[in-house]
């Protein structure tokens, strides 16, 4: 996809420059690879989830950890954000959008370990090319995830290797689309006789919605904080999903 025409959808909304999105995350970033400061972080972070626009459904009492990467990747037109696809064959999620990552595993030292090495899995981005900028809040899913997202620069020129079994497409949607006013929407749909709600971004012919975009707020809220200010950034709701 050509950087004028991901840009053209974003270029009424908020832009942040790479400096401003770093001074949302202060703090030493690469501290949080060692496990030493990992029952501190853990401690720290606060819990977001499928449950906070539906509070009558409670998340499952056993959880297992897993962990996302969110892409952010400095293009001299603006920053932008990676998602992928996911294939229509696989047995979960299929066809949906979302970050690189998945599954803790024993081996992980830190959710940061478990975001980078998915995320090489997934779609070949080596580590060398991510800086770690920090972590939003947990982010509990209903099917039983207790999901850490760890926000990382990418530094462009980078290599991408998509794993043809898990990603039918790797793309990247400006940052300003997500900071845009207009977003996120609140949508709603029935599932199994109970109606749910759930955030949602559209951006063209796309459709970004469920835990990736509850992840999307708890960014925006991130990068709202100083001087933008929540004002400037609060998307309101709109009606059910068509």
């Amino acid at each position: 996809m050509e950087q004028q025409d991901l840009l053209r959808a974003g270029q009424a909304a908020w832009r942040l420059t790479l400096d401003e999105v770093r001074r949302r995350f202060p703090g030493s970033a690469a501290a949080s690879l060692h496990v030493a400061d990992e029952a501190e972080l853990t401690a720290a972070a606060k819990i977001r989830g499928d449950h906070d626009l539906n509070p009558s459904s409670a998340p499952p009492d056993s959880l297992r950890e897993a962990a996302v990467l969110v892409p952010l990747v400095d293009r001299p037109e603006g920053v932008t954000v990676i998602f992928t696809q996911r294939t229509a064959t696989l047995s979960a999620h299929a066809g949906q959008i979302s970050f690189p990552g998945g599954r803790r595993e024993p081996e992980d030292a830190s959710p940061e370990e478990t975001a980078l090495r998915e995320t090489l899995e997934e779609i070949g981005l080596a580590r060398g090319s991510v800086e770690i900028l920090g972590r939003l809040d947990t982010y509990v899913t209903s099917t039983g995830f207790q999901v850490t997202p760890v926000v990382g620069l990418v530094h462009p020129p980078f290599e991408l290797r998509p794993d043809p079994t898990e990603v039918a497409e790797v793309f990247e949607v400006p940052l300003a689309v997500i900071l845009d006013p207009a977003n996120p929407q609140r949508h709603s749909r029935e599932f199994k006789g109970r109606e749910r709600f759930f955030y949602a971004f559209p951006y063209q012919q796309r459709y970004i919605w469920g835990a990736t975009a509850g992840m999307l707020v708890n960014l925006r809220d991130v990068l709202s904080a100083g001087p933008l200010g929540d004002e400037s950034l609060g998307g309101e709701p709109v009606g059910d999903t068509p």
